[in-house]
């Protein structure tokens, strides 16, 4: 009888241990999977920063002219060609 109960104890405290392993092993898996999805955060974050810059570098209006000059072949109407139209 107490040969069997130090066995289960024994037995125990091994399973113990293991599930500790098992257990931080599996927690520094996780950290390692956080740590690249972190990092891809930050290249994402990098990289939506760079387009937002590049976005308002295409919108400005000087951007916009240039364009409209030079591969549209626009030109501003001269002043006798302008008509203000008025509603009322």
């Amino acid at each position: 009888m107490r040969f069997s109960f130090f066995l289960f104890i024994g037995a125990m405290v091994v399973w113990s241990a293991l599930s500790v392993v098992q257990a931080r092993h599996e927690s520094r898996k996780l950290f390692v999977e956080l740590q690249r999805y972190e990092k891809q955060r930050d290249r994402m974050t990098e990289e939506w920063g760079r387009l937002q810059l590049e976005q308002a570098t295409w919108g400005t209006y000087s951007r916009i002219e240039e364009v409209a000059r030079e591969k549209l072949e626009m030109e501003l109407p001269a002043t006798e060609n302008i008509h203000l139209v008025n509603y009322k």
